[in-house]
């Protein structure tokens, strides 16, 4: 296949082609081997930072003469390491440069020039085969296609800073999956590259750790292999933290940095395994749910870890029965701490199931966690309720509806009744927030309402009237509007006259943020989704004069909560069309159809202008 640059370029750089640029080439052809090195010697030189040079050489077809010299054995070695200079040279031009060369196979010949005893040569190859395989337009999989290439590759790390520094480049760069990291890790990348961490070089240091960050990034194996490599005596978790000092290059912090991220998380899954010491898992708990918390990716990566979910079931059977402890001190000290050990593990599965439904479904509820952390919501130890019932909570966040019922279910009503009158306010408010959580989209509101309303609308009738905080009320009220935005569940709100009597008397109260969540449930109760209906509020007197209130309340309407003049735009629509009813329906109940119909421009603009408020 011919090596040539696409016609759009080809045709510019053809117009400018110049004698001196053939005469490069045509000296590649000298029947004087002398004569043939120095013309590769002195086009070496043409060629250094000047890519219109580069290009004009690649037309006037320097590339295949190169290669043919390159790979004949009557070559000189030196002919044959300038060579492979050149051809470097002209890879770091333009990415047109570089399919030139990969049109021309230049790949097959480089690798097969680093079977040549000669180091040179083997260098000059290597930094080649770097240059164009750090190029966006080259096909990593280049390099899998023989699959003896990876072993000599290995082979060739032990023969010089410069073979290490490339090949670890080239490593870096191909490793792009975990296909790639299995074949790698399978040659023994991370035996053969751990020693390169202490090399002399900068340059080799620096590119072995690159080549450890893509081998160990989202894979357990290699990052747990990796904790119990010791390079001189020192674990390579070591070496990574001494690359971390200040007085390090900011690339050596940040990559040494993220190796340490991929290799703690196996060491510290390993640190839960019910084989550690006590203190040693419940440190190793907490670390990993601290360190995993906010990242879908690390817990997503800890939670395929060394079967970490069944390793935490394991915390919630501790300690083993008094018969099979000879130790007795030992057992004393397990009775005294065990608690501590279920607490760790709550928090960390409040971190893994946080923020992905996947992790949430199969490791962990498989498991059977939601039984389990609902059985110890029941635990006398505070820190335990709390952190049992933030798990559920973050397991409920945008879960199936399945998931939704099993937790339900298997608190009860009795345990939801006796956590919504926790004395501890974190108790409290995590109970309100998994109820929030519960009760999010229309169908799981609706199907939730339906089987547990009566005991959902007693719970907030009692917190509504309790002695609580603004932040417990605040909840429960947001609460009340997620099920006013139910189809069906916003019934059990219209029907209930000291629910409403609540939401009036919350709408003019001093605190702001009471006033905004009881508004959320009016913007809620005012709208029905199902084609051809009134709002729900014309349905019920007692809402009816609320909103009049609403809209003569000047306290609402006043500058001292912007946040409530931000949704006031959405309520007033609805408020004026509203009133703009009752008042005709009142005049005549008996024309309320006409009365309908007068106002469908009005109604149409409402909805044009609606905006929904879900908590």
């Amino acid at each position: 296949m011919a090596c040539v640059l696409e016609a759009p370029l080809r045709m510019s750089v053809l117009s400018e082609v110049t004698a001196s640029s053939r005469h490069y080439v045509d000296r590649l052809f000298d029947l004087d081997p002398q004569k043939v090195l120095q013309g590769v010697i002195d086009m070496k030189n043409a060629v250094i930072g000047n890519n219109k040079q580069k290009a004009n050489l690649i037309v006037l077809g320097a590339v295949p003469r190169l290669l043919y010299l390159l790979q004949q054995e009557t070559s000189s070695t030196e002919l044959r390491t300038e060579c492979a200079v050149v051809l470097g040279s002209l890879a770091m031009g333009t990415e047109n440069n570089v399919k030139s060369l990969l049109d021309c196979h230049i790949i097959p010949a480089l690798l097969q020039g680093l079977l040549s005893p000669d180091l040179k040569f083997i260098e000059a190859c290597l930094r080649c085969l770097r240059t164009i395989f750090i190029s966006p337009v080259t096909p990593e999989d280049l390099l899998y296609t023989d699959g003896t290439v990876i072993s000599h590759l290995m082979a060739l790390l032990s023969r010089s800073p410069y073979t290490q520094e490339y090949i670890c480049q080239i490593f870096s760069h191909c490793c792009k999956g975990p296909d790639h990291q299995t074949i790698l890790f399978n040659h023994g990348a991370v035996q053969n590259i751990a020693h390169l961490l202490v090399s002399t070089s900068y340059k080799v240091r620096m590119q072995a750790l690159k080549c450890f960050s893509v081998l160990a990034f989202e894979n357990p194996q290699v990052s747990m292999t990796l904790v119990n490599v010791s390079v001189d005596g020192e674990l390579l978790p070591q070496i990574f933290v001494k690359m971390l000092q200040r007085d390090k290059p900011i690339e050596m912090q940040l990559t040494s940095a993220k190796c340490l991220i991929l290799t703690t998380l196996p060491c510290l899954v390993r640190m839960c395994s019910k084989d550690r010491l006590l203190e040693e898992r419940v440190e190793g708990a907490e670390t990993l749910a601290y360190l995993i918390e906010t990242d879908v990716e690390l817990q997503r990566m800890a939670s395929i870890t060394d079967h970490l979910i069944v390793m935490l079931a394991d915390y919630f059977k501790y300690p083993s029965s008094v018969s099979a402890i000879t130790d007795i001190k030992r057992l004393d000290h397990d009775l005294k701490h065990a608690h501590e050990l279920r607490q760790a593990a709550f928090k960390l599965y409040a971190s893994l199931g946080a923020n992905d439904e996947d992790i949430r479904k199969k490791p962990i509820l498989e498991s059977g966690a939601i039984e389990l952390l609902c059985s110890l919501t029941q635990s006398e130890n505070l820190a335990l309720r709390v952190n049992g019932i933030w798990a559920l909570m973050n397991m409920a966040f945008q879960a199936e509806q399945k998931i939704k019922s099993d937790i339900l279910r298997g608190l009860s009503t009795e345990q939801l009744f006796q956590l919504l009158s926790d004395s501890d306010v974190n108790v409290l408010m995590k109970t309100l927030g998994l109820l929030r959580n519960l009760l999010s989209t229309r169908p799981h509101i609706d199907h939730i309402m339906s089987t547990h309303g009566k005991q959902i609308m007693q719970a907030v009738t009692l917190i509504l009237e309790g002695e609580h905080n603004i932040e417990v009320k605040e909840q429960t009220l947001c609460i009340l509007a997620n099920i006013a935005d139910g189809t069906t569940a916003k019934e059990l709100i219209m029907t209930n006259d000291d629910i409403l009597q609540k939401i009036k008397y919350y709408m003019s109260h001093s605190n702001a943020k009471l006033q905004l969540a009881a508004m959320f449930c009016i913007s809620n109760l005012i709208w029905n989704e199902e084609e051809g209906k009134k709002p729900s509020l014309l349905m019920h007197r007692q809402v009816t004069i609320l909103i009049k209130k609403l809209l003569l309340n000047s306290n609402i309407c006043s500058a001292q909560c912007i946040g409530i003049q931000s949704v006031m735009g959405n309520i007033i629509l609805g408020v004026v069309w509203i009133v703009g009813v009752v008042r005709r329906h009142e005049e005549d109940a008996e024309s309320s159809l006409g009365e309908t119909q007068g106002h469908s421009d009005n109604k149409q603009e409402l909805e044009r202008h609606r905006g929904g408020f879900h908590l």
